[in-house]
This record gives C-alpha cells, structure tokens and sequence, in this order.
C-alpha cells in the first residue's frame, strides 16, 4: 500500500542521531488507530497467538507475580550499583554509575506507578502497589547511604574533574547530592534513621489520604427531599454521594451533595493532621524552615517568599473582575431562583457555565460532531509534522503487552532522527479506572553505556465515553483541549533526550512541568489550528470560525472568578506547608482563607481541603498550575500567536525548553525561549491579560 511521504523517507534509511533504527513497515496513519473499523482495530491489538510478552514489552510481567521478580532483580542490580560507585574514582563515570542505579530502580517504580492506579486486574494492581513500597522504601535508604553520598562527594569536592564536566553533568551531580541532603545525610545515624522512618511514614499518609479524598459519603435516605433523592445512588436505607454534582441545574442538589461530600471525616482529618505535621518534622531535621522551603528548592519560584508574593499580587489584579463575575452570577441566580438569590461556593462552577452557554451559545453538542478521535489525533499530528518534523503512527501490540483491548501503542518518529520513543493511549472509561487525564513516565531516556539511547516510553490516560459500534469517539471542546494538553507533558518525555535518565522528560521542576501541556491548550483554542482536522464526520463540513472563537471567547466569562478560585487553593496549599505548628486547625485555616482570598463564604461542618488530593503530589506546590499557565501564555503570544505553524520558532522551542528535560535550570530555559529575564508582575500580568476579550469577537457577537 502507499506510505505516507514522512514514513517513506524514514524507510529509505537507517535514522541518523541517538536511538535512530529502522521504521517499521507494520506502522500505520495515527488516525486509524482510533477511527479505524473493527478489522483494523483488531489487526492493531496483534494476534492473540504465542506466548504473552509482558506488560510493556517486559517479559517479567506476564503475570502479577512477576513484579516481585522484576523488583528483585532490580533490587539486586542497585546493590552491585552501589558498590561499583563507592570504589570508582571521582569523575563523569561516578555521575553515569548513579544514573543507572536511578535507572534500574525507576524502570520499575514508575511502571508500577501506573499499574497500581490503572490496571483492571486487582492482582496486577496489588502486586505494582507492594512494588512501588519496596522500592520507595530501597529509595529513601540510599538517600542516607553514607559510603554512597561519600563518593558523589569526592567528585563534588574535586574542582580540576568538576570544572572539566560539562553543564548537564554537573547539575546531574548536584541534583542527586541534593537528594541526599534533604533526606538528612548530613545528619548523625540517629538522626538519618529518624528521616528514613519520616519518609515511609510520610509515603504511607499519602497512599492513604489520596484514597480517603475519592471515598463516598452516606447519608440516610430520609434525610434528603424526595424528589432530589434519584440524583444519588441508593443502597439500602441511605444515599451515596460520590461528588458534588456542580453541572446539575437543581439548586438543591448541588447543595446537598456540596454539604455532604464534603463533610468532615475525623479519620481523614487526623491523616492531613499528621501528614503536614510529619512534612513539616522531615524538612526541619533536614535543615529548613518549612516544608514549603523544602519544596521549591530547585524550582521556577525557588522559595515561599516569592510564590507568596506572586498569588497576593495576583489576587489584587483579579480582585475587582472577580468580583464583577461573583455579581453577575448572583444576577443570575436571581432570574433562575428569586427565592434564594445568595451565591454560595456551590454555584460558582454551575453559574459560570450557564452565562458562557447563554452568552456565546455554546452547546458541547454543537462541537462535537467536528472532533472525533481520529481528526483529534489527525490534527495533533499535523502540528508536531509542521512544528517539529515529528510523525506520529499507530504500531501493533504483542499479546500481553497491554492491559485493556482498546489500548492503543503510538510510534514517535522525526523525519531525520528516527524513532523517538513510544505512547501508549488508554483513552477510555472502563471499571475502576480513575476518572482523571494525566501523563505517566513508565520508562525514562537516556544514553546507554553501550552508546545507544534507551527510548522512552510514556503513557497518556484520558476518561473518554466509549463510541457505540461503528460510530466514531466524538469529543467535546473540553475532551479535545485535555487531549491537547497531556499530548504536550508527551512530547516533552520524547524530545527531552537527555544523556541522563534522572533528568529526562517531564522530570524536571513541578512549576515548569506543566508549561509545555498549558501550551499545547493555546494551539487547540487557535482557528488556524483547528480548521486543519476539525471535519463533521459525516459530511466533511468544516468547523466555521466564528463558532471556534466564540467558543475561545466563552471560556473568558467568569474567568477571573475561576482564577481567584485557583489562587485561594494555592494559598491554602502555602499556609499548611508553612510554618508549623499552624495557628489553628486546617479547617478553620480553610474557612479563613476561603473568606479572604476566594471571596463566597465558608460553608459550616465542610472540610473540602479533606477532598485537596492535590496536598499529596502537589505539596506546597499547587501554585505550579498558575505560574506555568503564566509562562505558556508569553511563549504562546511572543512565539506562536503570529504564526503556530513556524517551523523556525518550533525548533527554537524544542532547543531550548524541550530538550533539557531537568538538565538545565528552569527559569534559563524561559529566559532562552523568551529571550528576556522575568520578574513577578511579568508571570501576573500574563495571567490577568489572557482575561481580556478578543475586541473583534465581542462586536461580532454583540
């Protein structure tokens, strides 16, 4: 059959530049891959034949039992490591020695990160969760290793073999000396062991109030109206309310699952209690201030001074449009609702919906028929081709390697390069499936000992319905725009080469993770990007501008609302990671603080920061999501707003934001993207100007 002209050239070739090898001819178009018919669907998942290959390709895990096996040899291979780095001397093969040991423990740990979460096979699950306490537990020991920090030492202290590393190695080196001093090497054998317990105790807590933020609440059934009652799923005498219901136009029902699923729970308040206690121990015995110190080492912001500074100046610049959003969604639900006409935290998300839908007449329905799947993953495509030089292609599975049948394994190849790395696309609902989209690293890039490059291998889990047989998956805006996103935490796994596995990718500071998924959703909102896929899958019609800018123009309705509603998260996320012991209780903290930065009052006997599972992988670093909105808002207009297509600035950003990973200080990444040093009104006005509507759609729709 005819190849598609990228895959052609490939072929004519072997793949110049680290980790190129032959293209494969069982490839095919990526849209296939998710639009396709049945047979061609089938022909994707591989033949059910042969013996199963593992999850991922690795042999181990045919079976649930062999992540002990996997764990073990890891296990075994980090101790010979360890050995090899105490009687090597100082020099680049130090730093290549401990990223290896890194490498043989997060091609383990990090795969059963996902599995633990997304695997339909509770044993599969149990067995990657107990993986990932072993291995977190070999982690945190090695961190106070003190013959192991004693060679990383040497090679520090020694100035002729430091100066002659160049610029990612050395802060390679720096990097893993700054995991052993906050996890207190420095510190005598009491005191060290007292941090390793710290860490576990810590690792436990967080298991468990993540599992505590998703848990339903019951009430009895007597209890509610009987005409709300059918809202919530019955058992027996009571009701289970499993979220807050904020799309649901009842007024009442909102309310009552607002009150009720986030009602206090005295258990899951004594696990934040004594997480952000146990935190704010660990940081102290390390040798800071707070936990929040602990934290942002190493980042955009770098300390608490400066994240506080940035929210309260972004607060004052929103105050005044908040406020004015707060008014007119009370305006609103004074016409819906004379009776009870006071805006309470419950209406915020329902009200705001409401005046986009009647002021722009957005209609998800009306979108949809435009995006399916396959155009979706067509478009993106087409971008990183135009941007990049980067294909993207739909590759066979063995039988095994997968762990849902409509998985699907996406190849990253660039025009000269060759094959980059692999996605592999878990895109639909299915039972016990977290209802959440994130980007998962199940292996790492680096540069083998043997100069080839390990490719990456990455994992993008969406929540998306399944399509009924023959009809294509048709996304809404919001779908089409969270595609975008996780695809741009997936290009930063694929184009982060770097030489080190401990940097690769999206490895690097939290408030610069986010900045390239944050840009890809500035691409999905620009008609020049969207009219190159967006089709209506029966006729072929394209998607009119005017509907995909009043669409982009509905999303600035109540936006500074929505934002301030961000801040008071991240304020509250400050205050309990800063100084401790905090002056009083988190919920009053949370009533506090919700009245003075957010703006609509505290609700009595709530604890919503009870339901905040950002506290656990966000710790003191909620604010990332606003500071990265920040930064992808000025690349975007000083990039690629002229042109999202420029082939010259796409290269220029894959130089210099891309392909550091967390080699390269984030904050000189920006500087290099922009051209330009940034101080804080910089990052605030950035945010606060995306508020402003586009003149020329506001007169049109006027």
């Amino acid at each position: 059959r005819a190849l598609p002209a990228a895959l052609g050239r490939a072929l004519r070739g072997r793949a110049a530049g680290q980790g190129g090898r032959a293209v494969s001819t069982s490839w095919c178009p990526v849209g296939t891959a998710f639009d396709a018919k049945q047979q061609q669907q089938q022909a994707l998942r591989g033949g059910a034949a042969g013996r199963d290959t593992g999850l991922f390709g690795v042999p181990e895990l045919s079976c649930p039992e062999g992540f002990q096996e996997a764990q073990d040899k890891a296990l075994q291979e980090s101790e010979q490591l360890v050995q090899k780095a105490c009687s090597t001397p100082p020099g680049p093969e130090t730093v290549m020695i401990f990223d290896q040991l890194s490498d043989s423990l997060c091609r383990v740990a990090d795969l059963a990160d996902f599995v633990k979460v997304a695997h339909p096979d509770f044993a599969f699950r149990e067995a990657a969760e107990e993986a990932c306490r072993n291995i977190g537990t070999m982690v945190e020991k090695l961190n106070t290793d003190v013959e192991l920090c004693q060679s990383l030492r040497r090679l520090l202290a020694d100035e002729t073999v430091m100066s002659s590393l160049d610029p990612e190695t050395r802060r390679v080196a720096e990097l893993f000396m700054f995991d052993f001093e906050i996890s207190g090497i420095h510190l005598d054998e009491e005191k060290r062991k007292k941090a390793v317990d710290l860490n576990v105790r810590i690792l436990d807590l967080c298991n468990e109030f993540l599992i505590g933020t998703h848990i339903p609440n019951k009430i009895d059934k007597h209890v509610l109206p009987e005409h709300i009652r059918y809202h919530f799923t019955a058992e027996g005498n009571y009701l289970r309310v499993a979220g807050l219901h904020a799309d649901c136009p009842d007024d009442l029902v909102r309310e009552a699952a607002y009150k009720i699923f986030l009602h206090s729970n005295i258990q899951q308040l004594a696990r934040l209690e004594e997480l952000l206690v146990s935190r704010n121990s660990l940081a102290q015995l390390v040798g800071y201030d707070t936990f929040a110190h602990r934290a942002l080492q190493g980042t955009m912001a770098k300390n608490p001074e400066t994240v506080r500074q940035f929210l309260e100046k972004l607060s004052e610049q929103l105050f005044k449009r908040s406020q004015k959003d707060f008014a007119m969604m009370t305006k609103m639900k004074m016409k819906l609702n004379p009776h009870n006409a006071m805006l309470m935290p419950w209406d915020h998300p329902y009200y705001s919906g409401v005046l986009r839908a009647e002021r722009y007449n957005i209609d998800p329905g009306l979108y949809s028929p435009f995006f399916s799947l396959g155009s979706c993953m067509e478009g993106l495509n087409s971008l990183f081709t135009q941007l990049l030089g980067i294909s993207l292609y739909a590759e066979p599975t063995k039988r095994g390697e997968i762990w849902s049948e409509d998985v699907r394994k996406l190849a990253v190849v660039h025009e000269t390069e060759g094959l980059l790395g692999y996605i592999y696309c878990d895109f639909f609902q299915r039972p016990d499936k977290p209802h959440q989209d994130c980007h998962f690293t199940v292996r790492g890039g680096r540069l083998k000992e043997n100069g080839e490059y390990q490719l990456p291998v990455v994992v993008l889990m969406l929540s998306l319905p399944n399509s009924a047989r023959g009809a294509p998956t048709l996304l809404s805006p919001g779908m089409m725009e969270n595609l975008f996103h996780e695809m741009g935490h997936a290009m930063h796994s694929m184009l982060g080469r770097t030489r080190y596995q401990h940097v690769t990718g999206t490895r690097c500071a939290t408030d610069f993770a986010e900045v390239p998924s944050i840009l890809m959703e500035y691409f999905a909102n620009d008609y020049r990007v969207v009219n190159q896929f967006a089709r209506h899958y029966k006729t072929g019609q394209p998607l009119p501008k005017n509907i995909v800018s009043r669409l982009c123009e509905s999303k600035k309705v109540c936006a500074a609302a929505d934002m301030q509603l961000q801040v008071f998260y991240a304020v509250l996320d400050q205050i309990y990671h800063g100084k401790h012991p905090l002056k009083k209780s988190t919920t009053e903290i949370l009533k506090e603080t919700q009245e003075k930065v957010y703006g609509l009052p505290y609700v009595p006997n709530t604890a919503w920061q009870l339901r905040f599972s950002h506290l656990v992988g966000y710790g003191a670093k909620y604010y990332s999501y606003l500071m990265s909105r920040a930064v992808a808002s000025m690349v975007w207009k000083q990039c690629f707003a002229q042109n999202p297509f420029d082939r010259a600035m796409g290269e220029r950003y894959r130089r210099e934001m891309l392909a550091h990973g967390g080699g390269k200080e984030p904050m000189l990444m920006v500087q290099g993207m922009l051209q330009k040093s940034l101080s804080v009104e910089d990052f605030v006005d950035a945010l606060v100007s995306d508020l402003d509507h586009d003149f020329e759609t506001f007169i049109m729709d006027s």
